[in-house]
């Protein structure tokens, strides 16, 4: 688990630069809220559930020397009263119904899906503007 400091600043308009360590990404809107110059911040959640439930599997996989090919993960937010995500794993390679069913309960495992499905708690604290400092990954 990644222990970098994640920092949002302004980018223009409501687009956002997302810095970790020396790694950047823009997060922004479709129009006509943004100009969609990068994933809006709930396909940001689905990306990092996805990239987290494709290696944890890898993982697995690799430990037990099970011939994975490769993994595919789609997601999708379903919005309504309950949002849902929708989450689709392909499985390729030379594996046996019962790796494939321990595969898909690995899935439910990855730390991420942990935290998008634990009570989380979250708390905000004002900082003095001045105080913000971009994140070299050595804090």
């Amino acid at each position: 688990m990644s222990g970098r400091k994640v920092q949002i600043t302004e980018r223009g308009g409501i687009a956002r630069l997302i810095a970790v360590g020396p790694h950047r990404l823009v997060a922004d809107e479709r129009a006509p809220v943004g100009e969609d110059t990068g994933p809006d911040p709930f396909e940001l959640v689905l990306a990092g559930l996805g990239a987290c439930t494709s290696a944890t599997l890898r993982v697995y996989a690799d430990r037990h020397a099970w011939k994975l090919r490769d993994v595919q993960v789609r997601l999708r937010l379903e919005q309504g009263r309950e949002p849902a995500v929708i989450r689709e794993i392909s499985l390729d390679g030379d594996l046996d119904d019962e790796q494939r069913r321990r595969l898909m309960a690995v899935a439910g495992r990855c730390p991420v899906h942990r935290l998008l499905s634990a009570p989380v708690s979250i708390t905000t604290v004002l900082i003095e503007h001045t105080a913000v400092e971009a994140d070299d990954g050595n804090h």
